[in-house]
């Protein structure tokens, strides 16, 4: 198991505003008197009741629940989880940034692969910690996080932390449960495994029990952005073991994710059909689309997202259509790092499908 950081163990830091609602838990009882609030509970609020309606305004006066009991609970009940391996915070960026704060000190060495999900260099960088970057696996129809190089970029630099996304933003590779283990169990004892779950909904397997566990030395982070459509809002959960949780709550924002957030949620998660609907319509559209940009003799790369990627001939081309595009009010991704310049992502919307509106690629590749 990884140690946590010096500072942060013993009595560490404590949230010295646990909240009204988890002083009521604590207490067992409501507490209907807020005299002590400074929220402005008294507000009026006639201007936001007449453009919203009163079921918003009442979400606005306090703060959140710091614990996001409710949102905790439902999913603890439908992933089949403790509910103490269970960490809610404001979308899957605050995770990672919340993650890299708990468990790395500045100056010591986080690893990934290059031109992977970019937040995490960003954050990486800006909480001064080494940032050690590893190719991708390239290969004819292959573009997936290399595995063995991340392994032993964290033996050879001693890093305490290796990000991994998985399913892969932008390459959308999937790797499986066994090689994610087996990632873990080579990893350098003192070395954390950051899992980025972000499109985790949009894997064929994504309800298998095994995918749901905390792991020795693991955090996984998942968001209610893609599958849930919340991504205004910014709700995501961790899982991990208790003791790893509870040392991240000592750092964590305590009321990052809002009243009216989380009530958003739990109306959400109350209606799981709704989100298992629209997870298979994306996989429906993400196949169709794969399927028109082959035919047109497109490398696409598989995937197990709710995207799907193009692998162009060049980088040059690459930025061409993709500034054409955007010229024409058709905003697609196009990786930002110089090792995955040649890659296009498209997401699977139904706009995306509609006659001509790719026109500009589709061009490009006959």
């Amino acid at each position: 198991m990884p140690r946590f950081p010096q500072h942060l163990t013993g009595s560490g830091p404590t949230n010295p505003f646990p909240g009204i609602k988890v002083l009521e838990r604590r207490l067992g009882r409501e507490i209907p008197h807020r005299l002590g609030s400074n929220e402005g509970l008294d507000m009026p609020h006639r201007a936001l009741r007449e453009h919203f309606g009163d079921a918003l305004a009442e979400h606005v006066y306090c703060y959140g629940d710091a614990e996001a009991l409710g949102i905790r609970q439902r999913l603890a009940e439908q992933r089949g989880m403790p509910l103490e391996q269970l960490l809610v915070d404001a979308g899957a960026d605050s995770l990672i940034a919340l993650a890299l704060r708990g468990l790395v000190s500045p100056g010591e060495t986080v690893v990934t692969t290059a031109g992977t999900y970019p937040t995490f260099g960003y954050f990486a960088q800006g909480q001064g910690l080494d940032l050690h970057e590893v190719a991708y696996r390239e290969a004819p129809g292959v573009l997936a996080p290399d595995l063995e190089a991340l392994i032993a970029a964290a033996h050879d630099t001693q890093a305490r932390l290796v990000y991994l996304a998985n399913p892969d933003n932008p390459s959308g590779h999937l790797h499986d449960d066994e090689a994610i283990r087996t990632l873990r169990a080579r990893l350098p004892e003192e070395c954390w495994l950051l899992l980025d779950e972000a499109y985790h909904d949009f894997r064929d397997d994504a309800e298998a029990p095994e995918l749901n566990q905390a792991l020795p030395g693991v955090v996984r982070l998942r968001t209610l952005s893609k599958a849930h459509g919340l991504a205004g809002l910014r709700v995501g959960y961790a899982i991990a073991e208790a003791e790893t949780l509870a040392l991240l709550m000592k750092v964590r924002i305590h009321y990052a994710v809002s009243t009216l957030s989380q009530a958003a949620a739990e109306v959400v998660l109350d209606h799981p059909e709704e989100v298992a609907a629209h997870i298979a319509a994306v996989k429906v559209r993400r196949e169709r689309l794969a399927e028109h940009f082959r035919a047109l003799g497109a490398e696409v790369l598989p995937s197990a997202t709710n995207f799907i990627g193009i692998r162009l001939a060049d980088a040059e081309l690459a930025e061409r259509v993709n500034r054409q595009l955007l010229e024409a009010g058709r905003l697609i991704a196009r990786p930002g790092h110089p090792a995955l310049g040649q890659l296009l992502r498209i997401t699977a919307v139904e706009d995306a499908l509609a006659p001509g509106r790719l026109g500009i690629l589709e061009r490009a590749l006959r």
